[in-house]
């Protein structure tokens, strides 16, 4: 069982912590000066009292310079500035300096990990982290002081503001890494060296730039690295590739999924789509009846995954069972509204990979309705592969019944219709538009009482343009 710190600790982020934890210089300003909060970016700084007690960290890339911002935050009293290079101040700003800002935030984020004696539980996988880690947060809140991060902060940049908020004084903290190149978990795990970590998935997001599911699992099992006899892992039984590579796994093993003899197992599953999902849940040799209100059989799997981190750190089975009950999704990730004509709208519009696209296809299948309509973006980062898998989601789109389909994107969107046409939708069935903004108002238009829409869609096609004017047209 994981054991969990028996009293939050609260940090005070003063000066002279972040330089030490740093290894910078304070060039200037009280070592004793608290700061009240971390940021990035300077546009988040508008308010006076935000300002002056906040720690500015002047990143770098490609395409910008956070010096650049710093005499202005000079002139409105910024708390103080972490910078890689020499700047000019007053005396009570507090000037760190360091060869590198992003490794300093780094460093930083892993000092306040590590002093706050909080449990970190960290996830990774290709489709499902964010609904996983707010599933996990939220049984772990029966009984403990959870933080979690927002929304997709879980990159190099993301991950380390978030685990600032350690220092407030938590029990438990939930994040999820995300990566599309090999290497970016190591550095993630790295920073937040997770007590528990969970692995939901293998699936094909970003395969464009690894060119095999093999290569996105050997990329994501690098969140079984630095572990101890004392780590946890969860794991999903029904993933091959999962379980190919967790054998050497230096902690405890705990698996879950619909496999027999997953450690935490589902059975006597009812599942009715976009309605949700029943089963018995299996936990040390007793069954427990759940339900899950969120859409499809990878949301009870999501929730087999939370289930095993919430048990493995003592939370009772009792108080698990109503807060899964009222499980609501996470915004534009299976959000399902009614319009007042009766049309449900299932928002799906974050993002899309092929295997999460047939996941949504399965709930839609087994969902009652009159008329399917399918109202696709094109799927983005699928390199050499990504003709081939937009032509499988078209043809998988009709066997799961969808009447109408909605394809928008460029030439690689094509393979959505040509699969569909191929399985046998009609042509004057197949919507074709180059953006949504186009889709948008013939969307509306398509759409008829009683129609159940699934709109989805990778992010940079903007499918969410298309689910609001569907929205508003209640």
């Amino acid at each position: 069982m994981t054991v969990l710190a028996s009293a939050p600790v609260v940090l005070a982020l003063s000066a002279g912590f972040v330089a030490e934890a740093v290894k910078g210089r304070l060039v200037s300003g009280d070592p004793a000066r608290v700061f009240a909060s971390v940021s990035t970016d300077s546009r988040a700084l508008a308010d006076p009292v935000v300002v002056s007690g906040a720690l500015f960290i002047a990143l770098s890339g490609p395409n910008f310079d956070g010096h650049t911002f710093v005499p202005d935050l000079v002139r409105r009293q910024v708390g103080g500035l972490l910078v890689s290079h020499p700047v000019s101040a007053p005396g009570p700003v507090a000037v760190i300096e360091v060869p590198d800002t992003l490794v300093a935030l780094q460093d930083l984020a892993r000092a306040v990990r590590r002093a706050s004696h909080a449990c970190v539980i960290a996830i990774t996988g290709s489709a499902g982290k964010t609904t996983t880690k707010e599933m996990t947060a939220d049984l772990l809140g029966a009984t403990f002081n959870v933080f979690r991060n927002q929304g997709n902060l879980n990159n190099h940049i993301g991950l380390p503001l978030s685990l600032l908020e350690l220092r407030h004084g938590a029990d438990v903290a939930v994040v999820e890494l995300g990566m599309n190149h090999a290497g970016e978990i190591r550095t993630l795990v790295g920073i937040s060296e997770p007590d528990v970590r969970l692995w939901t998935n293998v699936g094909d997001a970003h395969i464009g730039h690894f060119g095999a599911r093999d290569a996105i699992a050997d990329a994501k099992a690098e969140i079984l690295e630095g572990a101890t006899a004392s780590s946890a892992l969860i794991a999903n039984a029904d993933d091959a590739l999962v379980m190919a590579r967790i054998g050497g796994f230096a902690g405890r093993t705990i698996t879950f999924g619909e496999s027999e003899g997953a450690d935490i197992r589902a059975t006597d599953i009812v599942d009715h789509g976009f309605d949700g999902t029943a089963a018995n849940v299996w936990i040390d040799g007793a069954a427990y009846a759940i339900r899950v209100p969120l859409p499809g059989r990878a949301n009870l799997m999501n929730a087999l995954a939370a289930i095993a981190v919430a048990a493995d750190a003592g939370v009772p089975v009792s108080a698990m069972v109503p807060r899964l009950s009222a499980l609501r999704p996470v915004s534009r990730r299976g959000e399902v509204v009614t319009l007042a004509s009766g049309v449900r709208v299932v928002d799906d519009s974050y993002n899309a990979s092929p295997a999460a696209l047939l996941r949504s296809f399965e709930a839609l299948a087994a969902t009652p309705a009159p008329r399917r309509i399918a109202m696709l973006g094109e799927m983005r980062e699928l390199g050499d592969l990504a003709i081939t898998l937009h032509v499988a989601c078209g043809r998988a789109a009709v066997a799961a019944g969808v009447d109408e389909l909605v394809v928008v994107g460029g030439q690689v969107a094509d393979g959505l219709a040509k699969g569909a046409r191929a399985s046998g939708l009609a042509p004057e069935r197949i919507h074709r538009f180059a953006d949504s903004t186009a889709a948008a108002d013939h969307a509306a238009a398509l759409v008829k009482p009683g129609d159940l829409v699934l709109v989805k869609g990778s992010r940079g096609t903007r499918m969410d343009i298309v689910a609001d004017r569907l929205k508003g047209s209640a």
